[in-house]
């Protein structure tokens, strides 16, 4: 075991991969000189070459065009793009090919890669810089989406991700990039994608959350010192969907918690799937705590726009009283 914040767990899991098969190929802007805008892909250039760490034109729909190309060609592709807000420039690219293919050709073709790119906010970054747009390829049949909160899960759920046949939109939360650091493998390990992470155990009321909100949550609970169940979904798409009914059934009381937008959120298909399956049990309705239905501010509003630990606690309160 290795002490690795976010950015040294990713940057190990690429060097494996490209180590593991020669296939596994990085592009993307300032990926290879530079070793990427957050430093993911450092030391990598170096290592295996320019064949295979491609430094691209600032071009997002050409990035994620190309990718396909290579992964339909036999490549197994892992492109960055700088940052979420500039990834709808290649959003045409991701729903209309990468996530078809499979269906279109019967699964004669496939599409393996891994698009990743760093998102949300909480770090005082500009317009286009801290998107989280999880629900908008969650909609998408054919895209597996998933958003790590720590180190540990980061390195395994990306390999995991490129041990795949099917594309993966693989978000990075900006905010936990140097957030802390946690005790990772050095070798190969892959994280299940599609299976929820239980972080606490508890009996008053469930927590579902995921990606910058599950250390807030975690810090509320304990300073709280709340008996809740938490749960890190770690994947947007496919749902854990048993976990998520069987804690709701377990405590009768669910609180959502994710920084993107409230209206059209992930938060709001987990509350439907609750509603469905498990409206019986609960003692309470569903309460969801998310960011503002408007656009991200500028730096010097963002504590106002971002679920923080206040937020969190008072819809505890609220829960707990019903």
């Amino acid at each position: 075991m290795v002490q690795m914040n976010m950015v040294s767990s990713l940057n190990n899991a690429l060097d494996l991969l490209m180590k593991e098969d020669p296939n596994v190929v990085l592009l993307g802007e300032d990926v290879g000189k530079d070793g990427g805008v957050f430093r993911v892909t450092d030391g990598l250039l170096d290592k295996y070459g320019a064949d295979r760490v491609i430094d691209t034109p600032l071009a997002e729909s050409g990035i994620a065009g190309t990718a396909i190309g290579m992964a339909l060609a036999g490549l197994h592709p892992i492109p960055e793009i700088q940052f979420a807000g500039f990834m709808f420039l290649g959003f045409s690219q991701l729903i209309n090919h990468a996530s078809r293919y499979r269906s279109r050709t019967r699964s004669t073709l496939k599409v393996p890669m891994v698009i990743r790119t760093p998102v949300s906010g909480g770090v005082r970054t500009l317009e286009h810089h801290s998107d989280s747009p999880e629900a908008y390829y969650s909609h998408i049949g054919g895209l597996i989406v998933v958003e790590p909160s720590n180190p540990y899960d980061a390195k395994g759920l990306l390999i995991k991700a490129a041990h795949m046949q099917d594309p993966v939109v693989f978000l990075e939360p900006t905010k936990l990039y140097r957030l802390f650091k946690q005790d990772v493998p050095e070798s190969m390990y892959e994280v299940e994608i599609g299976k929820a992470a239980q972080v606490a155990e508890g009996d008053k009321l469930s927590i579902i959350t995921y990606g910058t909100m599950v250390p807030v949550v975690k810090d509320v609970v304990a300073k709280k010192n709340v008996s809740a169940d938490i749960i890190d979904l770690r994947t947007i798409n496919p749902l854990d969907e048993k976990a998520i009914i069987t804690t709701a059934k377990k405590t009768g009381r669910v609180l959502i918690v994710h920084e993107a937008s409230l209206s059209f959120g992930a938060g709001a298909e987990i509350a439907a799937r609750i509603a469905e399956k498990a409206m019986f049990d609960l003692e309470a309705p569903i309460m969801r705590v998310g960011s503002a239905s408007f656009p991200y501010p500028f730096p010097g509003y963002e504590q106002f726009y971002i679920p923080n630990a206040l937020k969190i606690s008072k819809a505890i309160d609220k829960l707990l009283s019903v």
